[in-house]
């Protein structure tokens, strides 16, 4: 049946076009051109957590559902050579897209996932370099340094558990992780991290498996994978970009 949307949230860090995806999907799902939309661009791998504070946001003030959308190309910026920065780059990343529907606290019904719940925000000092995409003569350039994972194992527990602990929970009572998988060393140190056992990870181990680092829909695929598997709530989403930034939410 037709969803009378309030709001379109669009999240993507790959190419350039304007008009936008935002407006081809408008007419493509024939939607009013009075339709108001946003796009959260160009925030990397966590850009689904930044989308979902923004459309929930959207979703709870205007009270009317919000469509968001979360789409990647990122086989537009192959890069060619053997440098490798690129090398690695082009064998992680891949295309994927990925849409959820937020809707207020009042439609709340039986088809609900989860409740988007408290967030977490945070950059790593002195970490600029660490992970950054730049447009250099000849397209976006990746930079992915060997010291991603050391940085997220140093600076995530402290900033997990005390995050945690402002929100009533802990590590233990989570019962359903949704950690995006930057690369496998990533996603190990985060699991580390955050004082979890690897079996925590197989869910992000088997999207990055399938599907690869798609980049910002990634995170969805794995909470869409939580669900089939009913899941107990809550869980927490934890994604990694350029800043280096670590971002979260927790789901009720």
């Amino acid at each position: 049946g037709g969803v009378d949307l309030g709001h379109v949230v669009l999240v993507s860090c790959t190419g350039f076009a304007a008009p936008g995806v935002d407006l081809a999907l408008m007419e493509s799902l024939d939607l009013p051109r009075s339709t108001p939309r946003t796009n959260v661009g160009f925030m990397g791998c966590h850009g689904a957590v930044n989308g979902l504070r923004v459309a929930a946001a959207h979703a709870e003030a205007l009270k009317q559902p919000t469509l968001l959308v979360c789409v990647e190309v990122c086989t537009a910026h192959f890069a060619y050579g053997w440098h490798p920065e690129r090398v690695v780059a082009n064998a992680l990343f891949a295309d994927g897209a990925a849409a959820a529907v937020l809707v207020p606290g009042e439609h709340n019904g039986g088809h609900t996932i989860a409740k988007v719940g408290a967030s977490l925000s945070a950059v790593v000092p002195e970490s600029r370099d660490a992970m950054s995409w730049h447009i250099g003569d000849h397209g976006f350039e990746m930079s992915l340094r060997p010291a991603v994972p050391g940085l997220i194992e140093k600076n995530l527990p402290a900033l997990l558990d005390e995050w945690l602990e402002r929100n009533g929970t802990d590590s233990p009572n989570i019962s359903g992780w949704a950690v995006h998988p930057g690369g496998p060393r990533i996603l190990g140190a985060a699991l580390r991290a955050a004082g979890l056992n690897p079996t925590h990870g197989d869910v992000s181990r088997e999207v990055l498996r399938n599907h690869g680092n798609m980049s910002s829909p990634t995170v969805l695929f794995i909470l869409e994978r939580l669900r089939q598997r009913d899941t107990n709530r809550p869980w927490l989403a934890l994604a990694f970009g350029p800043g280096l930034s670590i971002e979260g939410v927790l789901f009720d």
